[in-house]
């Protein structure tokens, strides 16, 4: 991965964090970032990556 493609992944990832955290508990903000960029570089859809770091975040959350 480049700088280029590193930036905008991770302006993509601080855009649908922003949605989660308006709604979740408190938490570490780079637990859920390393959940959706590691699932975003798998392959899977933005949305799906926001749903893959979510379920990531339920255990650390308890």
């Amino acid at each position: 991965m480049n700088v280029t493609a590193l930036t905008e992944l991770l302006r993509e990832t601080e855009q649908h964090h922003g949605l989660y955290e308006a709604t979740a508990p408190e938490h570490n903000w780079w637990d859920w970032y390393a959940a959706y960029m590691v699932a975003r570089e798998s392959g899977r859809t933005p949305d799906q990556a926001a749903g893959d770091a979510a379920l990531h975040m339920e255990p650390l959350l308890r």
